[in-house]
């Protein structure tokens, strides 16, 4: 099919297809293999139960766009905040779209700390933390009175104080009002429940939140490149999110995009092609952050495959079944909260 500016030319008048209006934009991270029909990654369920049926070629990102008649558009990003970073930045910047109205949501799977939550469950974050931006000296040099071997950027030892400001980067607060919002209208979702998922959370004795079943919740995120595990980091986790964000921010997920799609959107927002005030995080959690009491760390990671974790499938379904009531929600009243982000 040739370009519609050619078809213009060919009748001699230059015209250009007007840009689609998009109503809300679901971002995955990862997708296994087809978009649909095989074993699901993070945007199968999107495609095939909300009829994701138009594609949209996008040879300048990952992968390739779906969207529905109903004005939702889903992308695949790739693993990690650059490739997070750079497929957002792309759809952006694509022609083809109107994404000045738009809402994002961002749901996929993560790790989870077992002091906050139970496989399963599915937390709405209000920050969103980087872990990769600053120093690091190797484990076996860390003074032995300091808590750990990371360093925030331009700093001289752990968690020093005052933090930068501005950051380079390193954490990102989306709408409170939007965040609290999404959570008491999905607070109730019932989610998918199994006797793996049973048997794991049994085993983390000493963490009450852990041995619950899925629930809805609201926690921060943790974004970094290296798929960390243990106690100990679970505890960097927790610190390094509540000094980034002045001790207001709570770590319950660990993934890895976050704050690459929060950049791009962050800079898109600045040339008036999105509203940053219209972004939700949603993750769910596939596996436990840390080993459980009965074994050690280098045990607890051997077992941690993607695809193979106890709550894969059922992480998955959870970032559907929660994020669709807000999806479906926002398409339902689109008049009003085109103008306004509800609250």
């Amino acid at each position: 099919m040739r370009p519609v500016w050619l078809a213009g030319l060919a009748a001699g008048v230059l015209f250009a297809a007007p840009p689609i209006p998009i109503k809300v934009v679901v971002v995955t991270m990862f997708e296994r293999g087809q978009d649909t029909g095989d074993q699901p990654g993070e945007f199968q369920f999107w495609v095939e139960r909300e009829k994701l049926t138009r594609r949209y070629p996008m040879a300048h990102g990952y992968r390739d766009l779906r969207g529905s008649d109903s004005g939702v558009l889903g992308i695949v990003t790739g693993i990690g905040t650059a490739r997070a970073a750079a497929s957002i930045m792309a759809l952006g910047l694509d022609p083809r779209f109107d994404l000045r109205r738009a809402y994002w949501l961002v749901a996929g799977i993560a790790g989870v700390d077992p002091a906050d939550a139970s496989l399963g469950s599915a937390a709405w974050a209000e920050w969103v933390v980087d872990g990769d931006i600053g120093h690091e000296i190797d484990a076996r040099e860390i003074p032995p009175e300091w808590p750990t071997g990371y360093i925030p950027l331009r700093k001289s030892k752990p968690y020093e104080l005052p933090r930068q400001e501005p950051d380079e980067g390193e954490v990102y607060r989306l709408n409170p009002a939007l965040v609290e919002w999404a959570y008491q209208l999905t607070r109730n979702v019932v989610l998918a429940d199994t006797e793996p998922m049973r048997a794991g959370r049994s085993r983390y004795t000493g963490f009450p939140n852990a041995q619950r079943p899925p629930f809805v919740l609201k926690g921060d995120t943790l974004s970094s490149g290296t798929f960390w595990h243990g106690r100990l980091l679970n505890r960097w986790a927790n610190e390094w999110v509540r000094y980034h964000t002045g001790g207001k921010g709570n770590y319950v997920t660990t993934a890895m995009e976050d704050t690459g799609t929060l950049q791009s959107l962050t800079w898109l927002a600045q040339a008036g092609k999105v509203d940053r005030n219209r972004v939700l995080v949603l993750r769910a959690a596939s596996n436990y952050d840390m080993q459980r009491p009965d074994v050690s760390a280098t045990e607890s990671l051997a077992e941690q495959k993607i695809g193979a974790y106890s709550a894969y499938l059922p992480a998955l379904e959870a970032a559907y079944r929660v994020g669709v009531v807000v999806v479906h929600e926002l398409l339902a009243r689109w008049p009003k909260y085109e103008r306004t982000p509800p609250s």
